[in-house]
């Protein structure tokens, strides 16, 4: 029965990094439509525990369209759909492409997941479509936020996400490398369904739930 458990999650760990290849061709063909926005960086108002800190200002925001990606695990509770990588494109007021947002691993950290064969830790990670700077990201505790008076019924959480790591592009690039903080915010779509993970034959499940959100970056005050 180990051998076979074993197996079955080292399909599950391929299938995990083959699967978001198809995960953008699954957002666009069922996207939300996209509002018009206004031609600047200023973020909406935001529940207090998302707000970014004294000291940094927004300056570039990107509207992005993807999935948010789940696979069937098992639980404490017995098995739930998790989340394993978003995959989306962000998009600038002008609708061109600015930012491809994943899921990968940070060099600048070491992995600590015997789980996991990669060189860093698995990071939510934001990489600039022209001069490839690249950022990741960390939720910490308690920088999540799900308010009904700011998060629509049926949407994924806002976020405030710490970046933990970044690099230039190959030729000096560094639109991305001065981030301090990423907010996730005007969230749509993107929740975890509620069937096809209810008992251990789903393990192995995949789910790519298409979603939009607005993703607001953040740089010292005067970088």
């Amino acid at each position: 029965m180990k051998n076979s458990n074993a197996s079955k999650n080292q399909t599950i760990h391929r299938v995990l990094f083959t699967a978001s290849a198809s995960a953008l061709a699954v957002a666009f063909a069922v996207a939300f439509p996209r509002p018009v926005y206004a031609d600047d960086a200023t973020p909406p108002p935001v529940p207090a525990n998302i707000k970014v800190q004294a000291g940094n200002e927004a300056f570039l925001v990107g509207h992005g369209v993807g999935t948010q990606n789940y696979v069937c695990l098992p639980s404490s509770t017995g098995v739930a759909f998790t989340l394993f990588t978003p995959e989306a494109t962000l998009f600038s007021d002008g609708d061109k492409q600015i930012i491809t947002h994943f899921s990968s691993p940070n060099p600048f950290e070491n992995n600590t997941n015997p789980a996991v064969v990669a060189a860093g830790t698995i990071r939510v990670t934001w990489q600039h479509s022209r001069d490839t700077s690249t950022v990741w990201g960390q939720v910490k505790p308690g920088n999540s936020s799900s308010d009904s008076a700011f998060v629509a019924p049926n949407a994924i959480a806002w976020l405030l996400v710490t970046v933990v790591g970044a690099e230039n592009g190959p030729n000096g690039g560094d639109t991305l490398t001065k981030t301090t903080f990423i907010q996730r915010l005007n969230t749509s779509g993107g929740v975890a369904p509620s069937t096809g993970c209810r008992s251990p034959t789903d393990v192995g499940n995949l789910a790519f739930v298409p979603y939009t959100a607005d993703y607001f970056f953040y740089k010292a005050e005067g970088d």
